[in-house]
């Protein structure tokens, strides 16, 4: 096996959308114990169909096949603040993307990670990219910011996660680290806490990179 990158945000108290309560300790009940209470979409995390469409997939029925195998890593730095990324940005790179194709975004966005820039000021896929990888038949996308799209834009948020969704695109967001990685491709593994008819869970994402 090759080197090992973790992609994935800790999950701690101060992380938006994220309660941890000790209920139990070593020292009064022999063994120490938390209650977590999480949002679906806390952290690095993955979207189901579920969350933008109403008869979209729950995350618990995510082709796992989809999740795990080799990803190009793209390299869009510097990115500014509220930058749409678009097909070009992407370089020669986007001649050889095609079905079944797994991408992940590098944007270090996520050193904003516990700023308001973080999530209302972040890069976004835009919609005619979002069309574009649909027409390519990707299976999974990977951003470093915690939405592909702008949270405080209602209509392109949902514009771009359905486009995304119904066109069978795995939407991974939230992820760090992708600027540690030093090869264009790497094996990844992305999976999702399996929540039955839920319309996304926190991940755990690691990248292998060959020696």
């Amino acid at each position: 096996m090759g080197r090992i990158i973790d992609l994935t945000l800790p999950i701690q108290p101060a992380m938006r959308g994220v309660e941890v309560e000790v209920t139990k300790t070593l020292e009064t009940n022999g063994w120490n114990a938390t209650q977590l209470r999480l949002y679906s979409h806390c952290g690095t995390h993955m979207d189901a169909p579920r969350h933008f469409l109403d008869d979209g997939a729950a995350i618990d029925t995510t082709p796992l096949a989809s999740c795990i195998g080799t990803a190009k890593v793209i390299d869009l730095r510097p990115v500014e603040p509220r930058q749409e990324i678009t097909v070009e940005q992407l370089g020669p790179v986007a001649e050889t993307i095609g079905p079944g194709d797994r991408i992940l975004f590098c944007s270090d966005w996520y050193l904003r990670h516990g700023t308001p820039d973080y999530r209302d000021a972040l890069p976004r896929i835009g919609l005619t990219l979002a069309k574009w990888l649909v027409e390519r038949e990707v299976a999974l996308i990977g951003v470093e910011p915690p939405s592909v799209a702008d949270v405080n834009d209602r209509e392109e948020l949902t514009a771009v996660h359905r486009t995304l969704l119904m066109g069978a695109i795995v939407i991974v967001e939230g992820l760090a680290h992708l600027s540690d990685i030093q090869s264009s491709e790497v094996e990844l593994i992305a999976l999702p806490l399996k929540v039955t008819d839920g319309d996304g869970a926190p991940a755990r994402v690691v990248a292998i990179e060959e020696d």
